[in-house]
């Protein structure tokens, strides 16, 4: 009878485990609340009242490893970006936790779908303090790599990763922008710091970003990609490196500095328009460039 009863007390405890909330993370930037899990891998949790889905994609040793955050574009969810990358399958063999985030539509529009409030528009969802507070939850709860955290972002993701490079390099190492630039909020509030490495991805005929390249940044409201690309550079004392065909005729420009790991790179895609470049059409695989771009920001 006592076994029976202890049995059936397991199988309840588990199931309360697995789909009760069974956390609260509070720091300085809010609070998260709620985390549960769903299934393996899978959770959500809520901050500032506002519920969130993520996937973690854990290497074979956990602790100790770096993190990347992974920032879908508008109207995508954690599972649809996984779906579309595969970003863990190339990261987690070389040693990283891969963790996607799902958003959340503006609660003033109820026309709106799942996005980042990355500074354009007026969503009020705090996701800088959403993302900052994530971040430090899972340093904590899979012991990882506090100095070495990174987010990486698509479109509307890319935006966002700008910002948080802007708002919260304290918690980002490095951001990785492809099709994204700083939203021009964000821009004029600058301080004339930034801590963060950058890899910028920007199609030659992405008609979102501007360009002074092609004239498109002359009555732009957000600033050119050029002049982003510059203040990363400025503001940290960086150089020419060297400037690299890859790809298809892209040209892939590293700017650097002997005094420090930090690095920044651009890469203008021949030809690309607004998208995760594929590497059929462009002869550019994103996930392996990502990855190397970040295994220099961990030497």
């Amino acid at each position: 009878m006592i076994k029976r009863l202890l049995k059936a007390f397991a199988v309840i405890l588990a199931v309360l485990l697995t789909c009760t909330p069974h956390f609260a993370f509070s720091e300085d930037q809010g609070t998260l609340e709620n985390i549960t899990r769903v299934s393996e891998g899978h959770y959500t949790c809520t901050y500032d009242g506002i519920r969130h889905a993520f996937i973690v994609d854990l290497p074979e040793k956990a602790e100790g490893s770096p993190l990347i955050l992974m920032l879908h574009g508008y109207g995508g969810t954690a599972e649809s970006f996984r779906t579309e990358t595969g970003f863990e399958k190339d990261a987690n063999p070389l040693g990283y936790t891969v963790v996607y985030v799902t958003g959340a539509p503006n609660p003033d529009d109820k026309t709106s779908s799942n996005s980042w409030n990355s500074g354009i528009g007026s969503s009020p969802n705090r996701d800088v303090g959403l993302l900052t507070a994530l971040a430090k939850y899972l340093q904590q709860e899979y012991r990882l790599d506090k100095q070495h955290t990174a987010a990486v972002g698509y479109s509307n993701g890319a935006f966002m990763a700008h910002r948080l490079a802007l708002e919260a390099n304290s918690t980002f190492s490095a951001v990785v922008s492809v099709a994204g630039t700083v939203p021009a909020s964000i821009w004029n509030e600058r301080d004339g710091q930034v801590s963060a490495g950058l890899l910028q991805v920007t199609g030659e005929k992405d008609d979102v970003i501007p360009k002074h390249s092609d004239g498109s940044a002359r009555y732009a409201k957000e600033p050119a990609i050029e002049d982003v690309i510059e203040y990363y550079v400025t503001v940290n004392g960086l150089e020419i490196q060297e400037i690299l065909t890859a790809g298809k005729k892209s040209v892939l420009t590293k700017y650097g500095s002997p005094a420090s790991d930090m690095e920044v790179w651009h890469l203008l895609v021949k030809d690309g328009r607004h998208s995760w470049s594929g590497e059929r059409v462009t002869g550019i695989n994103t996930n392996r460039l990502i990855l190397e771009y970040l295994e220099t920001q961990i030497r």
